[in-house]
């Protein structure tokens, strides 16, 4: 996780002899080439854990408690197949996708439908800015209430600046260590406060946990379930994104250019093993995290009948620890959700950066060989971005329902995202480095369920209730 980039003037995206390096071996060899997980975990953790699962576990209670396992562990293996042909060929995941046919003009379908989930992830995203300025706002309240138009207008401006002004550099070693900051801060906080629920008057039993884990999804939850599902684990959106930042880590660059060699083969079997332990790790942490955040929601949000609505959410988020701790923990709530939910912000702008500067290198926009234009139009992105984003919250002010409708699209893209990569395995993939046979099996049980609630999603949208 300390290892530097590939070179420090090594453009990542172009795969030479010189950039070749062997790959290390077992777990010990393997943690300091990890990180790009980190990235994917801390988008996951604002937004899918702290809003979407809670507010769920708040509707619900603990009968939903299997979806949260189910959605985060049925996407992973989609997550690092995609992810082995980034690191073959050095190409990140809006390339393949608009490799994939039919084309409208010089643009590939999955690439429409992207630009589709992109437009509502402006509601998703901009949901998470209005969090973390709503909760500076209760911290420090600036002309009038904590939750006056006026407060939340100014710690808005100050959380879009702020975020400008931090990421403008676009360093992946800043962007993995303040990732990795983030998640752990936070997140160990709330697993702690959540394995001591049982030790307040909000307990919770091994009965509770059981009921659970019945698979069933009860009446007036299932929108919320969908959203869940596209939203936590890793998303249409950060599997995409996932493949960025393995080839700015420097997997890719590290295989090198295929020569079809046997010394070929072996470093990329050895750099996609890397790549397992860092989705098995990422994963690891971004589940524990939401089971915590959904069994708070469960079990103190849920026999008080509080329900996550509007700005008031955050106000209602920090009952949770208030009342498991005391008043006093109402300030260590604020100062950990405006961690929480910076951690979104702190992945997801440069993320989304180099997703529109890819989108638009397919539409002939700029060359996105060109390490040059490539940078320029990457920091144009983390400058307007937050900008937007920032402007959507202020328009509609409401972070639960803005977070949901974003799940919603991404679980609604995920079978594209299947689709394509189902494709790209096929057509660009030795297959003496496809994945072993139980990889394979997890993976097309995975690409069918993700499928299935896709066209749910879908026909759900549309109104065709089904069941």
């Amino acid at each position: 996780m300390g290892t530097k980039v590939a070179s420090a003037n090594a453009d990542p995206y172009l795969l030479t002899a010189d950039g070749i390096k062997e790959p290390p071996t077992g777990w010990a060899g393997s943690l300091r080439y990890l990180g790009p997980g980190l990235i994917v975990s801390a988008s996951i953790v604002g937004s899918g854990e702290l809003i979407a699962t809670t507010a769920l576990g708040a509707k619900v209670g603990f009968v939903l408690l299997w979806m949260v396992v189910l959605s985060t562990a049925v996407k992973v293996a989609v997550q690092a197949e995609l992810a082995r042909w980034t690191i073959l060929t050095g190409k990140p995941a809006l390339t393949g996708f608009n490799e994939v046919p039919p084309k409208i003009g010089r643009i590939g379908w999955i690439n429409v439908l992207w630009i589709l989930m992109a437009l509502s992830k402006f509601l998703q995203i901009g949901g998470i800015v209005g969090g973390t300025a709503s909760a500076l706002s209760m911290l420090i309240p600036v002309g009038g209430e904590p939750l006056s138009a006026t407060s939340l207008g100014v710690w808005t401006v100050i959380v879009v600046a702020g975020s400008i002004a931090l990421l403008y550099s676009n360093s992946y070693n800043l962007i993995e260590r303040g990732a990795f900051a983030l998640v752990v801060v936070f997140s160990i906080a709330t697993v702690v406060i959540a394995l001591g629920l049982p030790f307040t008057p909000f307990s919770y039993g091994s009965d509770d946990v059981l009921s659970g884990l019945t698979f069933t999804i009860p009446a007036g939850a299932i929108g919320a379930a969908v959203a869940m599902f596209g939203i936590t684990g890793v998303g249409a959106d950060e599997i995409t994104f996932y493949t960025y930042w393995c080839v700015e880590k420097g997997y890719a660059r590290w295989v090198g250019p295929n020569d079809g060699s046997p010394e070929w083969k072996a470093r990329a079997r050895g750099w996609i093993r890397v790549m397992y332990k860092d989705v098995f790790v990422s994963w690891i942490i971004y589940t524990v995290g939401t089971l915590a955040f959904f069994i708070m929601g469960a079990a103190v949000l849920n026999p008080q009948g509080l329900v996550l609505e509007g700005n008031g959410m955050i106000t209602t988020l920090s009952q949770m620890y208030t009342d498991v701790i005391g008043e006093w923990a109402a300030i260590g709530f604020l100062i950990g959700a405006t961690a929480v939910l910076g951690s979104t912000l702190w992945a997801s702008i440069p993320s989304w950066s180099r997703m529109y500067t890819n989108v638009l290198a397919t539409l002939g926009v700029l060359d996105w060989n060109n390490p040059v234009a490539r940078e320029k139009w990457v920091r144009g992105c983390i400058v307007v971005l937050p900008i937007l984003w920032g402007a959507t919250y202020l328009s509609i002010s409401s972070p639960v329902v803005m977070v949901q409708i974003g799940g919603v699209a991404t679980g609604i893209f995920l079978p594209a995202v299947v689709i394509a990569t189902w494709y790209l395995r096929k057509t660009q993939v030795d297959p003496e480095l496809h994945g072993g046979r139980w990889f394979n099996l997890v993976l097309l049980v995975s690409s069918i369920a993700i499928t299935l609630l896709g066209i749910y999603s879908l026909l759900n949208v549309f109104g065709v209730e089904i069941g």
